[in-house]
């Protein structure tokens, strides 16, 4: 038997409206054409060709390409138009070099938001740094054309990730390259502030020699709370181990296995404050985390603790640091980052005799800057491809053997979404939608957000103005009031592949084509992947056979002989190639569903004429 599990994801009272009344669907110029027997002609259903999708593999999922009705009369010029990509900030030459064997690079640095605003209507991604902030305006401005945001580094907060979302431009960062280099430093401003490096130094330069002034203090056996174990602060908390230190972290997501292995403790945030000698931040810049170093905190910390600060500078209070400086509360501080950067020149906190400071140098080593250039750059190309990638921050964030494996199966999602909407009936508002996917793994084992999210792209993007991808599937969804839901079916087989079956169902609205009605009243099509290749399988109750490519004709007739002839021959006399066919029926010699696959779109004619076959009951032409 197989058991079901069911999981809503989201749901609104509002419908998505694909009709405008009659049996016209109002979202594009072509009119393609519906039969049922007992209809004079063909009942136009008009749908959208402004944003056709021709997926032929997984580098769709997070880019829409624009092409005409006709494929084959696609502006060749247009195709052939290098992509624009803005660079705002200093980036090393191998990242150029890879930027321009793919688009058209411009590099224009120090731009104010009104110059940034200005230009990007003509961009479809931008690199930045820190430096540039990357705000709600930006993507107005941008009018839809912008893809790709690419911040070289690890912190996004210069970015506004909800208007990205929104606008369907993803976010790439550079995650990796510089991690070595960040932890590095903060360790070197570790021991530098541990003995008075910075302070000794600019003692003897200006003629004075202070031994007795500028006594350090020692690292070995002393504790060192790491703020936020990533990827940086479990660098720095190896490297501090090394130097003979006890050091616990600090993360309300780092998995505890993970900091044993490094012989790392995990403390609470008020264990770790309070008895650490050094504090070591390394905690991204959320709305959580902002100001989290303030009064409060710095009155619960170890007297004479030391911080220092190589992650984002708005995660501490400065004026509150330099209150508890002038305290002796925080005997030292070295910071690397800031609120406001560069600070103000007459910043107390800068100028602090007990303050080490540097001007954002963590990710600033010769290796480091070659690195995440090419590492933001390969992200930025791959996404402008319409790769997924293991980067983005504002999408699924999937494993990339993950998104390797389930590379057949999204294509699939989307196509079987793309025919569901095409088979709602003109008047209809579409509400609810079920995606159920049958498979031997267990839920722990099968990650559907990439296939929901392509199933909900394929349902909206054809009847809507709205400009989908990956990043803002969901979000639009919501906005639109189209609620949607999984459920996964165990069944007994090799859970060697991922998902057994896709089947998408719409419930509550009318069919253009009756036949893809099951017995329980909603729309229903199913789907799988044979060798590599999505495929449809069933339509309501019928079983087919047929390649997800090109375009498809579904036909409900009499199950009588010489109907694939009769049928072939009028688009053999029209010119129309046939790719496949493939006949479902339920009981011998009552009714079949016949699906063809064509490479050419039928006239109205051509489509009228099979309309015209005396034993076929209804029929509809679908654009994959």
């Amino acid at each position: 038997m197989a058991s079901v599990s069911a999981k809503i994801i989201f749901s609104t009272a509002a419908a998505v409206a694909t009709a405008t009344g009659g049996n016209t669907t109002a979202t594009g110029s072509s009119f393609l054409p519906v039969f049922r027997r007992g209809a004079a002609t063909p009942l136009p259903l008009k749908l959208s060709h402004r944003r056709r999708h021709h997926v032929r593999h997984i580098t769709n999922v997070f880019k829409t390409v624009e092409s005409p009705a006709a494929p084959p009369t696609l502006d060749p010029v247009r195709q052939v138009q290098k992509p624009t990509i803005l660079v705002s900030e200093k980036l090393g030459e191998a990242g150029l070099e890879v930027l321009r064997e793919f688009g058209e690079v411009e590099c224009s640095y120090d731009l104010s938001q009104e110059d940034l605003c200005k230009k990007i209507s003509l961009c479809d991604a931008l690199i930045v740094r820190s430096g540039t902030k990357v705000t709600r305006a930006v993507f107005e401005a941008a009018k839809g054309r912008l893809k790709v945001v690419g911040r070289a580094g690890v912190g996004i907060d210069n970015v506004d990730l909800q208007a990205a979302t929104e606008f369907g431009c993803l976010v790439v960062n550079a995650p990796t390259a510089n991690t070595i280099a960040a932890a590095e430093h903060g360790i070197a401003l570790l021991a530098a502030m541990a003995r008075n490096v910075a302070q000794a130094d600019a003692s003897m330069k200006a003629g004075k020699w202070q031994r007795n002034k500028y006594v350090g203090v020692s690292l070995v056996g002393k504790t060192l709370a790491v703020m936020g174990f990533g990827k940086v602060g479990s660098e720095v908390a190896r490297r501090a181990k090394g130097l003979g230190m006890h050091v616990i972290a600090h993360d309300p997501y780092a998995p505890a296995d993970r900091a044993r292995a490094a012989g790392v403790d995990l403390v609470s945030f008020d264990q770790a404050i309070s008895t650490a000698d050094f504090i070591s931040l390394h905690m991204p810049l959320t709305p959580t985390t902002k100001k989290i170093f303030n009064d409060e905190t710095f009155a619960k910390v170890k007297k004479g603790v030391r911080i220092i600060n190589v992650a984002r500078g708005g995660v501490i209070d400065e004026d509150a640091l330099v209150r508890a400086l002038d305290s002796g509360a925080v005997a030292q501080a070295a910071l690397d980052v800031f609120t406001e950067e560069p600070p103000p020149k007459d910043s107390k906190l800068v100028q602090h005799e007990n303050v080490t400071v540097t001007p954002h140098l963590g990710a600033s080593t010769k290796e480091a800057q070659e690195g995440v250039a090419i590492e933001i750059a390969e992200a930025v190309v791959g996404a402008l491809r319409g790769e997924l990638s293991a980067t983005a921050v504002n999408a699924p964030m999937v494993p990339p053997e993950v998104i390797s494996e389930l590379s057949p199966y999204v294509v699939l999602a989307e196509k079987l979404g793309r025919l569901a909407v095409q088979l709602v009936a003109g008047g209809s508002g579409i509400k609810s939608v079920k995606v159920v996917y049958k498979t031997a793994r267990d839920p722990d084992d099968l990650d559907t957000r990439l296939l929901r999210a392509m199933v909900t792209k394929g349902i909206i993007e054809p009847i809507s103005s709205s400009f989908i991808n990956l990043v803002n599937a969901d979000f639009t969804a919501k906005q639109k009031g189209l609620r949607i839901s999984e459920e996964r079916v165990s069944i007994n087989s090799s859970p060697e592949n991922p998902v057994e079956s896709i089947q998408v169902q719409i419930s509550n609205v009318d069919s253009k084509f009756a036949s893809a009605v099951s017995e329980n009243e909603y729309i229903s099509i199913e789907g799988k992947v044979k060798d590599g290749i999505p495929r449809l399988t069933c339509v309501g109750s019928f079983s087919v056979d047929v390649s997800l490519e090109g375009n498809l004709i579904l036909c409900r007739q009499v199950d009588q002989p010489g109907m694939i002839g009769r049928v072939g021959n009028i688009l053999g006399e029209c010119n129309v190639n046939v790719s496949f066919m493939s006949v479902g029926r339920t009981v011998k010699r009552t009714r079949a569903i016949m699906a063809i696959g064509v490479d050419e779109e039928p006239d109205k004619d051509t489509l009228k004429k099979i309309g015209e076959v005396p034993a076929i009951e209804e029929f509809v032409f679908l654009k994959l």
